[in-house]
């Protein structure tokens, strides 16, 4: 029972622990229930109402003063960050109240400077409009006081013109009263009319070769025309014969007569009679001339008529050119032989071979002049015999001598055997026919040609004897002219010259001989431009090489290199916004011929030559035919010095306003020449750019050309040759020409110095990159040397400035051997051009700032880098050597600084160039 009832009692009893248990998480429930209810809203209300006591002492829970809030540690940073945010607002808010007030305060200064501009519009309106009024009654002054002139009406003579009164003597025949000048007006251009040979009678008997030269001279002559009705002159070439004429005077004097142009009295015709050989018939003395002119080697006085007639030289080298390496060269200046001299006259020779010369002409008898010869036998051989220096004398030739005139002096053996021994004369001895009425002689011609070739400086005995074109060259700037009495001091005086006077006459002798007698081109030329400078004629301009342009896209616009553009403050001159400003033409065409005839017939085509430079090409086009600084006019602002700024901004000078023309030759480099045309761009002073496409083929179509703000024109050539670099394009109209590869790199201040002091010096090659020759001791030769050095000879024309003259100069007056080896190696072409400059002017080039090279970096290989090149160099220098018969470069060491043209002076402090 005990088990069962303590069974029963311990079965209810988990029944009682489920229920109490239930009844404790009822309560446990229902208490946090109250306590999550009923607890925050009793501590919201407790906190509500306790914090209105009045006492704000006993306050715990509401807002604290800042002080008091602040005083908690890690709320101090966030209070110092709000501080600052507050004064920046309200710094930012003033900013924005003051900017509000600048803008206002700008935009009325925006209106007022409209209101500016509008009447300053109107004040330059004004301006213009009273300069134009200006201009135009300048104009009406001008008008007033000088009348216009025109050209002269041009004046055709009747075909029967009856001629003007015969004078009273065709030997007293002068140009004012035997030469018809209303026939040539001078703007006629004096054109020729040649009669052809075989239209007379005796022209069958004339030397084939002397009919064959004339004919092709003749033919490639400027002056030459086919339309006899406008002619100037009427040239007859009457001589020389292969064969002694049969012709009676009479009847040769008919055939002139029936010329067709003869007009009766044949004014304005010119005999020519060219001479091959030494013994020469001069059949024209004894016959009627009327007012013809003649022009031959061999005169009598009472034939020869001054200022009418010419004296020509013989004409040795009829068809064939010579040979300029086979030319002795001019240096040494002393050669084996004092002088020498070979020839024989029988009629002359006496016994004075074996007499002592007589102490004076005085104690000689007979007659005088047949006498000199003896005197001058004797005292040759005199000095021959002393010892005192070596020389060569021969009266008795050792083969047949040549045929000769009567008392002249023939020559003798062949005319190898001639030019070999003059090949070693420093002196040559040309004596006049002992015959004194014998003015003029082929056989002293012949000497006389012969001297000149082989650089044997002429000593002519008998101050009676007429030079050829006498009255036109300054034979003494040449040749010796002693008269026969003189001859016992002949030694002494050739003796005392120095030897820089020696080479000076030699070379002017080399460029008579190359210039006027030479070919037969030459001859005729010479003749023609004789006639001309005596009736004050001027020369047809030489011609210009026509440009034919490569049409090309253009509008690009062209970027600014911060190496070109960048110059500080410096102001290097006027950007042209105008059309291009030419160089001015020379207007002295028509008076020149008149003042200075000498002047261009003695010296090579130097820079300041008014004439004639050859007489194939008389004259060069007006604007190239003056180097001069300008004529001393300054016109009103040219300044007079000027401050800095007033210096940059001013070419100054006696030409203040002046352009020049770049011209860039290239060769299938189309991304480089773009980039060096782009660095053109501002250029002050620019006139053009004459791109030379060298290429055959053309440039790119796609291709787009930079807007440099100046025309380029580029220019198509016929090969690919860089001689074309100095053709004279007449697409350039100023003097000054920039010649510049199409990878060079230089500045914009460089070049606008350079050609500043090329406006100092326009006869000279002005440049940056210099060059030097050196003489090879060991090899005997010359070479040419681009490393460093104080001095130098050369300027590359790369880069360089120079005038146009020498672009005329180079390219038709210079031996065409020179380019023949230009184009041969595709070199030289710089040197040749320093050739030609220091051989004309010798001076040598001015090299200007430090730079000594002007390569673009990065830019692609040229031919100068080629392993050949300087070796080709070398070559072509001794080449050119040569050619000219000497050295001509010469050595300097001056450059040109521009020490101050940099420096930031105040505008009214004087700014100049120092050339150290």
């Amino acid at each position: 029972m005990l088990r069962n009832g303590g069974g029963t009692g311990n079965g209810a009893q988990p029944w009682v622990l489920r229920w109490s248990n239930r009844i404790r998480l009822t309560w446990l429930s229902f208490t946090l229930f109250v306590i999550l209810v009923f607890f925050p809203l009793i501590a919201h209300y407790y906190l509500t109402t306790i914090d209105e006591s009045e006492e704000a002492g006993k306050r715990i829970f509401g807002p604290r003063p800042d002080s008091e809030l602040c005083e908690v540690k890690h709320v101090q940073d966030l209070c110092r960050i709000r501080e600052s945010v507050s004064e920046e607002l309200l710094q930012l808010e003033s900013k924005r109240q003051d900017l509000n007030g600048e803008i206002a305060r700008l935009n009325l200064k925006i209106e007022a400077c409209k209101k500016s501009i509008e009447n300053a519009k109107q004040d330059l309106l004004q301006l213009k409009n009273v300069i134009s009024q200006t201009e135009h009654s300048y104009k009406e002054l001008m008008a007033q006081n000088q009348p216009k002139l025109s050209l002269p009406v041009r004046l055709f003579p009747d075909k029967d013109d009856t001629g003007l009164p015969l004078p009273k003597s065709h030997r007293s025949c002068r140009l004012h009263s035997c030469f018809d000048y209303s026939r040539c007006p001078l703007t006629s251009g004096f054109p020729v009319y040649v009669y052809d040979a075989d239209s007379y009678a005796w022209g069958a008997a004339l030397d084939p070769l002397v009919k064959q030269a004339f004919a092709t001279s003749a033919k490639s002559s400027i002056y030459v025309t086919d339309n006899p009705s406008i002619a100037c002159l009427y040239v007859v070439l009457v001589g020389e014969l292969q064969e002694p004429l049969s012709l009676t005077p009479g009847d040769l004097e008919r055939q002139l007569h029936a010329l067709p142009y003869w007009r009766k009295d044949g004014h304005n015709h010119l005999l020519v009679h060219l001479s091959r050989k030494s013994l020469t018939q001069n059949f024209l003395s004894n016959i009627s001339l009327g007012r013809a002119a003649v022009a031959q080697s061999t005169f009598f006085e009472n034939q020869y008529r001054p200022s009418f007639d010419l004296v020509t030289s013989p004409l040795v080298h009829a068809l064939s050119e010579p040979n300029f390496l086979e030319v002795p060269p001019q240096v040494p200046v002393k050669r084996k032989y004092l002088f020498t001299f070979q020839g024989e006259k029988v009629e002359s020779l006496h016994s004075s071979l074996q007499e002592a010369p007589p102490r004076s002409f005085e104690e000689m008898e007979g007659d005088p002049p047949a006498d000199y010869d003896d005197r001058i036998i004797g005292t040759l051989k005199a000095v021959q015999d002393s010892r005192l220096d070596r020389v060569l004398v021969e009266f008795t030739c050792k083969n047949h001598p040549q045929p000769s005139l009567p008392t002249e002096w023939a020559l003798c053996g062949e005319r190898e055997e001639r030019l070999k021994l003059l090949r070693v004369s420093t002196f040559a001895l040309v004596i006049a026919p002992g015959d004194g009425r014998m003015v003029a002689s082929a056989g002293c011609g012949m000497r006389l040609f012969e001297a000149l070739e082989m650089g044997a400086i002429p000593v002519v005995l008998g101050d009676q004897a007429r030079m050829p074109y006498h009255d036109l060259i300054h034979w003494s700037e040449a040749a010796l002219i002693i008269p026969k009495p003189r001859i016992t001091e002949v030694h002494f005086l050739i003796r005392s010259i120095s030897d820089n006077d020696l080479l000076v006459m030699r070379r002017q002798g080399r460029f008579l001989w190359e210039t006027y007698f030479s070919t037969a081109e030459n001859v005729f030329g010479t003749i023609l431009a004789a006639l001309r400078t005596r009736i004050q004629i001027p020369a047809t301009p030489i011609r210009e090489e026509l440009a034919q342009e490569i049409p090309h896209k253009s509008g690009k616009a062209a970027g600014t290199d911060p190496n070109m553009a960048d110059n500080g403050d410096l102001d290097l001159g006027p950007v042209e916004t105008e059309p291009p400003y030419a160089s001015p033409r020379y207007l002295r065409n028509f008076t020149f011929t008149a003042a200075d005839t000498f002047h261009g017939w003695n010296r090579p085509p130097g820079p300041f030559h008014l004439f004639p430079h050859t007489p194939l090409d008389p004259a060069l086009p007006s604007e190239a035919k003056f180097l001069g600084s300008g004529t001393g006019f300054r016109p009103i602002g040219g300044g007079a010095g000027g401050s800095g700024k007033e210096f940059q901004a001013a070419l100054g000078g006696n030409v203040p306003r002046e352009q020049f023309t770049v011209v860039m030759l290239t060769y299938e480099r189309e991304e480089v020449l773009m980039n060096s045309l782009e660095r053109l761009n501002g250029l002050p002073y620019l006139n053009k750019v004459v791109v030379v496409w060298n290429s055959p083929k053309p440039p790119s179509d796609d291709l787009l050309w930079p807007d440099i703000g100046v025309p380029i024109m580029v220019v198509r050539t016929e090969k690919n040759s860089l001689n074309n670099r100095f053709l004279p394009w007449d697409a350039i109209e100023t003097e000054a020409i920039l010649s510049i590869d199409d990878d060079a790199h230089l500045r914009h201040d460089e070049i606008m110095f350079g050609f500043r002091v090329w406006r100092e010096a326009r006869d000279r090659i002005v440049g940056f990159p210099g060059r030097y020759h050196a003489w090879d001791v060991n090899h005997q030769s010359w070479l040419y040397n681009s490393n460093y050095s104080c001095e130098l000879s050369m300027v590359l024309t790369g880069a360089a400035f120079f005038h146009k003259y020498y672009a005329y100069l180079y390219s038709y007056v210079m031996p065409q051997a020179i380019r023949d080896m230009v184009d041969e190696y595709i070199n030289c072409e710089d040197i040749a051009m320093n050739f030609l400059v220091s051989h004309i002017t010798r001076k040598p080039p001015i090299k200007v700032t430090s730079r000594w090279t002007f390569r673009c970096p990065g830019c692609p290989q040229a031919l100068s880098h080629d392993d050949s090149h300087f070796h080709e160099r070398h070559k072509c220098i001794n080449f050119f050597v040569k050619v000219y018969g000497y050295m001509p470069l010469l050595y300097t060491q001056f450059r040109v600084d521009s020490v101050l043209f940099k420096t930031r002076l105040p505008h009214d402090k004087t700014k100049c160039f120092k050339f150290i």
